[in-house]
């Protein structure tokens, strides 16, 4: 077995690199080439003109194990991530970002409800009750990718910029809301609402003594960290752990693993010299070896050829205007009637809608909870990656005659 799995990490990591390569030149995240990369090696293209090949690259025996790895790497991505933040930019800016996250999340989840009830009799996985499909398909829409986002900014040089702060702030205050909603979707799928509504509070109780008494005791921490005579595997353990062990917590209390871990890199000082060798230590990695896996089981999950007639196609160019509408539209109203510019207003919406990776996750949560048939799992798939596609070149398109932060 281990030998299938090291074969089968080594087929996904050269074809990561390869496809998002291809993706680099074309001025577009290499993480949506890395996503390609995995939908290709699965039944979507390998698995359909070379099934014997595909039952050797990637055994369906090691689709367990290539799940735990791909779901540590999410972890790790996340909390480096929540390393680049610095919230204290965001003080006077906090009205702006509520609003615009918010705007973010009410109106693609409600047009989202909306769609579930024109489509429900279609598409809905049979025994589903109407309710649960609903607020699935609103959350789906409401995403914001984290991770691809913050690849985007930082492909551009923009992740540090007040700007670029605000967009990963608002996608952050969106997604864990999106969390909360989707805790809350898992507890009416399994009939346990009133456990949903105390993950919700747990949820609240957790964030709040994160960004009080546990910022105070990391600070704290980093500070003796920094101090000692070199910054090495002593401090890197001591962040891991602690990165586990909140990702831990969020996983127990109802909402994913990659939230815990996200916040907890955003209360570590990101100019630290512990959060430098902690981000030199492990990023490589990570990205490279520990996310393709990720991008790997989701394309062995995804079946473009489910979507087969023009009506799917056209549900499917539904989904991504409806997707498009909600979070593009909704983000760029909100900044625009906060004080933005329509420029600056646009930018950020366009990045509210870049989906990608968080979404997947999102997905593969709904597909293994028996909400989405394969057939719009497989539809909002493309709609993730086409409304991620879209972001880099009207970003740039936007941001061409003047680079955020001039004013």
């Amino acid at each position: 077995m281990l030998v299938k799995v090291l074969l089968a990490l080594t087929v996904i990591t050269i074809t990561a690199r390869i496809v998002g390569a291809l993706f680099a030149r074309l001025n577009q995240p290499a993480v949506i080439g890395e996503v390609v990369g995995g939908i290709l090696l699965g039944p979507s293209l390998l698995g359909r003109i070379a099934p014997d090949a595909a039952a050797v690259v990637l055994p369906a025996d090691t689709a367990p194990i290539l799940n735990v790895i791909a779901q540590l790497g999410v972890i790790l991505y996340m909390f480096l991530v929540g390393l680049e933040l610095d919230l204290g930019v965001l003080r006077t800016r906090a009205k702006t970002t509520i609003a615009i996250s918010s705007a973010g999340i009410i109106v693609p989840f409600t047009l989202g409800v909306l769609l579930a009830s024109s489509i429900f009799d279609v598409y809905a996985q049979d025994g589903v009750e109407f309710m649960p499909f609903a607020l699935f398909l609103g959350v789906s829409m409401s995403i914001t990718a984290f991770p691809v986002l913050a690849r985007i900014l930082s492909d551009h040089q923009l992740q540090r910029t007040p700007m670029g702060i605000m967009a990963l702030t608002c996608a952050a205050i969106g997604d864990a809301t999106a969390w909360c909603l989707l805790a809350f979707v898992v507890g009416v799928t399994e009939a346990t609402t009133g456990g949903a509504v105390a993950t919700l509070v747990l949820t609240a109780i957790y964030v709040a003594l994160m960004l009080t008494a546990g910022r105070r005791l990391m600070r704290a921490a980093i500070t003796r960290l920094d101090a000692s005579i070199a910054v090495g595997e002593q401090s890197l353990a001591i962040v891991l752990i602690a990165v586990l062990l909140s990702a831990a917590a969020t996983e127990f209390i109802g909402v994913h693993a990659i939230f815990g871990a996200f916040l907890l890199g955003a209360i570590i000082p990101h100019h630290s010299a512990t959060a430098r060798h902690v981000r030199e230590k492990i990023e490589d990695v990570v990205r490279v070896l520990l996310l393709p896996a990720f991008f790997a089981f989701t394309g062995l999950r995804t079946q473009i050829a489910l979507v087969e007639t023009l009506n799917d196609w056209l549900m499917c160019l539904m989904i991504i205007v409806i997707a498009t509408a909600g979070k593009f539209g909704g983000a760029t109203l909100a900044a625009r009637f906060s004080g933005l510019d329509w420029r600056d207003g646009a930018a950020l919406g366009i990045l509210m809608n870049t989906r990608g990776l968080v979404e997947l996750i999102v997905l593969n949560i709904g597909l293994d909870l028996g909400v989405l048939t394969p057939r719009l799992f497989t539809m909002l798939v493309i709609m993730a990656l086409v409304t991620t596609l879209m972001t880099s070149p009207i970003l740039m398109a936007l941001l061409r005659r003047k680079p955020w932060g001039e004013r």
